[in-house]
């Protein structure tokens, strides 16, 4: 669906991967739609075997979409080169297919489109998942534009092939079918042409993979078979339930511990309705009184009709009445006044029960704590807080919390202690604890680092200082972690500065030689780009290095090197005779013509690397000798 570049960031000096989206897609305004909030969608996830997405825009009429640059090869290519994989291997890289699944499912985002092509194995053995969301766009717009079917209908999911409703289970039923083909060496379908692969994901039963490849655990083959159910809630409810089997058949291969829905027994049970025959009969008995009193009531009513008309007349009045009545008593009984609430800040306890009587309120003596400026007796805070226009009914109950004055107490050492021991052992003091965290080398995490007053003073142990006084201390976060930047294609350079700007420490630098591989610049790093690490952990990077051939112009200035001696054809000296010059670069003749002995420029041309000697011979006569680097050097003069 695209055409892919690798291209340089010029902003981040990175490489990374372009995909340019192929004309026949952007020519589809609902695709294009489509493609732009899924591929967005899939630029918010983050997760390590996931190949993240940088960027997604247009420029003109080209669609394109920034990615992460993998190095590696894909899944499938793995598979065609050594066919059949170890269990083992294979379990570890559907665990991290697993694990990217898990992560997308829970952001609303379905693959639809998960196969060996698009899983990714770098050089340290991760596997990386691409195309996220973006399968999406394709399945949902472009098979109805084209009559093409997008991706690989040996994967796809038998709602898929039937173009049925597909979500995350769908993901795993093609994850089933790469483990499949992971440990057995082929897909579990296949036929010679895409509509009857299709029809057998939606018909047959696979073939299991231990019959196969009867190394296969037990276990690994329960998972793949459970993952390739025709009918999804057989499957995995979820990536992650997977993930778990699939851990657990490491630790425990030939276990029966896989989970079969096939294996449910439901029992029919019987319920009993049976009840007691005697208070039915009660019941009955109750039920004919009382059809009996209407019956008469009715009778009485239907020979006096006037009485009738004024029966209901009193009723309804005396229903009204009641109800009229019922409601001025709840509103009028026991109503009480609303008052302003009063401001008691800085009173005493005597004062505000005074000014709180007047007002038919009440006191209550909440707490009593130490203060820094309101003397010990007066208020320090009241609930309900005072606030102008703002009332409460008589009889209410205001909490107030009373000073008990300055108390001057010793300063304990919290250095060294853990913050639940030093917030609680400064609390028991009386004074306040603010707590901020900060990174540090050496210090152990959620320890006590240091302690200040709150004008940022450090205080020391023993000393005195008023109770009610805020005391911050600083809990150590441990190490700081940083990421690894990607170093990848840097100089040497370059890449010291990038390690150095994230907070990690250059260690060395080891050479190699690759002429497959870009010239003098980092081909390698002891750490993974994107982990995260201790700050000023020590990084290693491996440098590519190897002589390029170039080409060099080497010049040469017969006379000066004859001094500008020559030698005449005939007696007379009227014609000048011509000598032969030779020009050798290392055991290579270059130039080997005859040429006037007063020529002060004669020029030859050579391509190779590295330093090599140049060496003119005039007549057969050596003359001069010179060393030219041809990685360094353009060129050359010997006079």
């Amino acid at each position: 669906m695209a055409t892919v570049y690798k291209t340089k960031d010029l902003v981040l000096n990175r490489f990374v991967a372009v995909k340019i989206l192929r004309d026949e897609f952007t020519t589809d305004e609902e695709f294009v739609k489509r493609f732009n909030i899924e591929a967005q969608a899939a630029a918010s996830i983050t997760h390590p075997n996931i190949v993240s997405v940088y960027d997604v825009g247009k420029e003109e009429n080209l669609y394109y979409i920034v990615m992460e640059l993998v190095k590696g090869k894909t899944l499938k290519e793995i598979i065609i080169e050594d066919g059949a994989l170890g269990w083992k291997w294979s379990v570890k890289v559907a665990m991290q297919i697993a694990s990217a699944l898990e992560t997308a499912h829970r952001n609303n985002i379905i693959h639809r489109d998960i196969k060996p092509h698009n899983i990714i194995i770098t050089e340290e053995g991760v596997a990386k998942v691409t195309d996220f969301g973006i399968a999406k766009a394709v399945s949902n717009s472009t098979i109805t534009a084209f009559g093409t079917t997008i991706g690989s209908v040996h994967y796809f999911s038998p709602e898929h092939a039937r173009g049925g409703f597909t979500d995350a289970k769908s993901d795993l039923y093609s994850l089933g079918v790469v483990m499949y083909e992971m440990v057995t060496g082929r897909v579990p379908f296949d036929s010679d042409t895409p509509v009857s692969v299709a029809l057998k994901h939606m018909q047959e039963d696979p073939i299991e993979p231990i019959i196969l490849k009867p190394s296969i655990p037990k276990s690994v083959n329960d998972i793949i078979m459970k993952a390739m159910r025709k009918d999804a809630e057989m499957r995995y409810a979820n990536a992650t339930e997977m993930l778990k089997d699939l851990e657990m058949s490491l630790k425990n291969p030939s276990g029966e511990f896989v989970f079969d829905e096939e294996d449910r027994d439901f029992r029919t049970q019987r319920i009993s309705l049976d009840y007691d025959e005697k208070d039915k009969d009660d019941n009955n008995k109750k039920k004919k009184k009382k059809n009996k009193k209407i019956e008469k009531i009715k009778k009485f009513f239907e020979k006096h009709p006037v009485l009738k008309v004024f029966a209901i007349i009193l009723a309804c009045i005396l229903v009204f009445s009641i109800a009229m009545g019922g409601t001025y008593l709840a509103l009028t009984i026991g109503k009480k006044q609303e008052v302003q609430i009063p401001d008691l800040t800085n009173l005493t306890v005597e004062q505000a029960e005074e000014k709180a009587k007047e007002l038919k309120l009440k006191i209550e003596v909440k707490e009593e704590k130490y203060h820094l400026e309101i003397p010990e007796g007066q208020i320090i805070e009241q609930d309900p807080q005072y606030q102008e226009n703002f009332k409460i009914k008589e009889g209410s109950t205001i909490s107030v919390i009373v000073s008990k004055g300055q108390e001057i107490v010793k300063m304990p050492k919290a250095v060294g202690l853990t913050r639940d021991e030093a917030t609680r052992l400064l609390m028991e003091t009386g004074l306040e604890v603010e707590v901020k965290e900060q990174y540090s080398d050496s210090v152990e995490k959620n320890y006590v680092i240091k302690q200040e007053t709150e004008d940022g003073e450090e205080i020391d142990q023993d000393e005195e200082i008023p109770a009610g006084s805020k005391i911050i201390i600083y809990v150590s976060m441990g190490i700081e972690q940083v990421s690894v930047p990607d170093l990848s294609g840097k100089t040497e350079t370059e890449a010291k500065s990038a390690i150095s700007s994230a907070g990690l420490k250059w260690k060395s630098t080891d050479k190699t030689s690759d002429s497959s591989k870009p010239n003098k610049v980092v081909v390698n790093q002891s750490i993974s780009s994107g982990s995260m690490v201790d700050k000023n952990t020590e990084i290693t990077i491996t440098v590519n290095e190897f002589d390029e051939i170039k080409t060099a112009s080497i010049n040469v200035n017969v006379k000066s090197l004859l001094n500008g001696a020559v030698e005449y054809e005939d007696e007379e000296k009227t014609t000048i005779k011509n000598v032969k010059l030779k020009i050798m670069v290392g055991s290579d003749t270059i130039y080997e013509q005859t040429v006037s002995p007063t020529a002060t420029k004669i020029t030859a041309t050579k391509s190779d690397k590295g330093s090599k000697s140049v060496t003119v011979y005039i007549d057969d006569i050596w003359k001069a000798t010179k060393t030219i680097n041809f990685n360094d050097q353009t060129s050359i003069t010997i006079d």
